[in-house]
């Protein structure tokens, strides 16, 4: 195996000539422009301070990332030994980095021929000038040069963010915290664009763990006592406002299937005070959380938040896991779902209106073609957001295009967002999506289905200007 490491200029795209030549045309058109990042899961923190860093190699790519560490417990190869401590704290925990790396350096082969090994490939080679493939042997070396980046000038945070041409990012951030890293970033006057994104998981769903601490820090966070539902509903929306004072422009749901119905006033008011007692069962907190998407949606209508909606996770699905480590950490586990029914109260309440966009994401690819593109190619409201975690990939992305495109149209979906924690991978992200796109439209132009200029204009809509309406975000 050839130990110099260098990525294929025309990688990702296909192997016909033609379809090849006009990719790489349609790629070199959109390969430079800025990036708009509407959703993801990077730390503010980061941004907050002029002088931060990100840490030692291992700490910066390997046990902050659940799709890593997700294909390495699949080997068998225990959280403890990547640096991850138990919760009760509990057993030997490797604490040496340098130990940690080596170890994902041993395993990297494992990442071959998947999303998460093309995104670790452009990041070490691309962002951090690797040209030495990682395996056992080149660990060390590997490690000392990204350490060596990691502590230069111009790896940190803010001067990535501008190398990378981040024109937007959104993070997500709980209804029940502080934002107090975006409140030091707009204090600071550095010019970069890091907007909070409103997460309310954590105050909606009455299963969530400590619901009601969330919502005791919620009243905190906005002077409100919240003793009954018309305090609950108070409460958020002044929560939203201060949101988007701060810039927000988009709301994020999470929910295994996407319900929605109203209830009755009086039902969800002795529903909530049953839930403050402590008083949960599953039927109300279904019933609870599918009235809640109508209130989110109906306050988005009137305050223009953009309203996400992430369905069909079933999250830690390794119990025993969780309990031993916590959330996030690659235990995650697709469900079907089901939209046509679920949504049909939300989008005739709010589908036609002016002020309200939902963007739907979805972990079920049979879904696509047969109720996401049809609602969002019916509803003036409804845009489809792009393939989500294990789709976001070459082939997942190739199969979106071929189950939405031709009944929703292009100009019916949001663009791309990264949605990551990983920082560093989010032009890695980018740059996999910009190339998948120009193979697919290479491909559409082959078969005579686009003239050329036609796919141009797309691939700068699908790069970057879907996004940038979708999300509010121009």
């Amino acid at each position: 195996m050839p130990a110099d490491w260098n990525l294929p200029p025309e990688r990702f795209f296909g192997p016909e000539s033609r379809q090849k030549a006009t990719a790489m045309r349609l790629y070199q058109g959109i390969a430079d422009l800025p990036l708009v990042c509407p959703h993801g899961h990077v730390d503010p923190a980061w941004f907050a301070r002029g002088d931060a860093g990100f840490g030692d190699p291992a700490a910066f790519f390997v046990t902050g990332d659940h799709y890593i560490l997700r294909m390495l417990h699949s080997q068998g190869i225990a959280l403890e030994k990547l640096g991850i401590p138990p919760l009760d704290g509990s057993g030997e925990v490797e604490r040496d980095p340098r130990r940690i790396w080596q170890r994902f350096a041993e395993n990297f082969y494992l990442f071959r021929a998947t999303p998460v090994g093309a995104w670790l490939s452009y990041e070490l080679v691309q962002v951090f000038g690797v040209h030495r493939r990682l395996d056992a042997h080149s660990a060390q070396a590997v490690y000392d040069q990204v350490a060596e980046k990691l502590a230069a000038p111009e790896f940190q945070p803010r001067r990535l963010f501008e190398q990378f041409k981040i024109e937007a990012l959104c993070t997500s951030d709980p209804a029940s915290q502080p934002l107090d890293a975006h409140e030091a970033i707009r204090a600071s006057g550095w010019g970069g664009r890091v907007l909070p994104t409103f997460r309310p998981d954590d105050v909606l769903d009455l299963t969530a763990p400590d619901w009601r601490g969330s919502i005791t820090r919620l009243g905190g966070l906005t002077g409100v006592d919240i003793r009954n539902y018309g305090a609950y509903i108070e409460a958020l929306r002044e929560r939203r406002a201060q949101f988007r004072a701060l810039g927000a422009v988009a709301s994020d749901h999470a929910v295994e299937e996407p319900y929605t119905g109203w209830m009755e006033r009086s039902v969800v008011a002795e529903v909530f005070q049953r839930a403050l007692r402590g008083e949960v069962n599953p039927a109300d907190a279904v019933r609870f959380g599918g009235h809640m998407l109508m209130e989110m949606a109906a306050m988005s209508a009137e305050d223009g938040l953009v309203m996400q909606l992430h369905a069909g996770a079933l999250r830690n699905h390794n119990h025993p896991l969780w309990v031993r480590f916590g959330a996030n950490l690659g235990a995650d586990i697709p469900l079907r779902a089901e939209f046509t029914c679920n949504l049909r109260p939300l989008l005739e309440a709010f589908g036609e209106h002016p002020n309200f966009t939902l963007i739907l994401f979805t972990l079920d690819e049979s879904a696509y073609a047969r109720e996401l593109a049809p609602l969002a190619g019916h509803y003036p409201a409804v845009r489809l957001g792009p393939p989500w975690w294990f789709h976001d990939s070459l082939g997942g992305i190739g199969r979106y295009f071929d189950q939405v495109v031709e009944t929703a149209g292009l100009y019916n979906l949001a663009g791309f967002n990264d949605d990551t924690r990983a920082f560093a991978s989010i032009p890695a992200r980018h740059d996999l999506w910009r190339r998948a796109s120009a193979n697919w439209l290479a491909g559409q132009v082959a078969t005579g289905v686009l003239e050329l200029d036609e796919a141009e204009e797309m691939a700068v809509a699908l790069a970057v200007g879907l996004a940038k309406t979708a999300y509010r975000l121009g």
